[in-house]
């Protein structure tokens, strides 16, 4: 399995598959290369991109060295980067979103930018946000699990369907990660979104919730040079044959200058 080594040492664990401009997928909370609806994605983009995937620090095949901060998490997407052969596109799903963004803020040699449904909660109360991080650090296994996904809305019945499957037991085995994304979202906000000058489409599925294409709408709109669609799907997902030629068609636009 090949490796980067990040600034501070970590060891981050990536794959790559297929040819043209490079194009990295940045997973969401708890979610890592085994156990990530990226994959299906990857497979159809290998036609038109060198993709790349990675198991964010402390997870999977990736080691982790704490204290965790944000910046490690740029720090780990620049190693890739400089592998993968700069300038790179980067695709964020869900929290991996904000991760992206914070790349292109602080300069990474990012082209362009797709991200699917940013959990950007630009009116949230910052001492609620840093009371659910606290929790999620003070919390283990399955409970910061089901604290996680009932405190970000999943539904009561994709939830019950969830409980008990390899899915499941994957984040759980991930579970003090959703610290780290939580501490991600508490950095995240308009000052960082007004750094990112890179050509950015944001996504939102037709089938979620008002709270999660509202949060969409709002980084589109804070964003220098965003563009926003709509695309068919269920709560907080689209599907991968309807996304990938939505993200060909857009990282393909200034492709060949690379």
């Amino acid at each position: 399995m090949p490796t980067v080594i990040a600034q501070d040492g970590t060891r981050i664990a990536y794959q790559r598959e297929g040819a043209g401009p490079p194009l990295i997928l940045i997973d969401a909370a708890g979610h890592f290369r085994a156990n990530s609806p990226l994959g299906e994605l990857a497979d159809l983009l290998t036609t038109d991109f060198t993709v790349y995937r990675y198991d964010r620090r402390g997870r999977g095949g990736s080691d982790d060295t704490p204290p965790y901060a944000p910046e490690r998490e740029v720090e780990d997407l620049a190693a890739l980067i400089a592998e993968a052969g700069a300038p790179t596109a980067l695709y964020g799903y869900s929290s991996g979103c904000l991760l992206a963004l914070h790349a292109a803020a602080a300069g990474l040699d990012v082209r362009r930018l797709v991200l699917l449904e940013p959990p950007l909660n630009v009116d949230g109360d910052e001492a609620d946000q840093r009371a659910f991080t606290a929790e999620l650090r003070r919390l283990t296994g399955t409970e910061a699990v089901t604290f996680f996904l009932t405190s970000i809305g999943v539904p009561e019945q994709l939830l019950a369907g969830m409980r008990d499957t390899p899915h499941w037991n994957a984040m759980v085995s991930v579970a003090h990660t959703l610290a780290y994304d939580s501490l991600l979202s508490e950095a995240t906000g308009p000052t960082v979104l007004a750094r990112v000058s890179t050509p950015t489409l944001v996504l939102h599925s037709a089938g979620s919730t008002d709270d999660l294409t509202e949060m969409a709408a709002a980084t589109a709109g804070l964003l220098p040079a965003a563009e926003q669609r709509s695309l068919p799907g269920e709560w907080h997902g689209v599907p991968a044959t309807t996304l990938a030629p939505v993200l060909t068609d857009f990282l393909r636009r200034d492709a060949a200058r690379q």
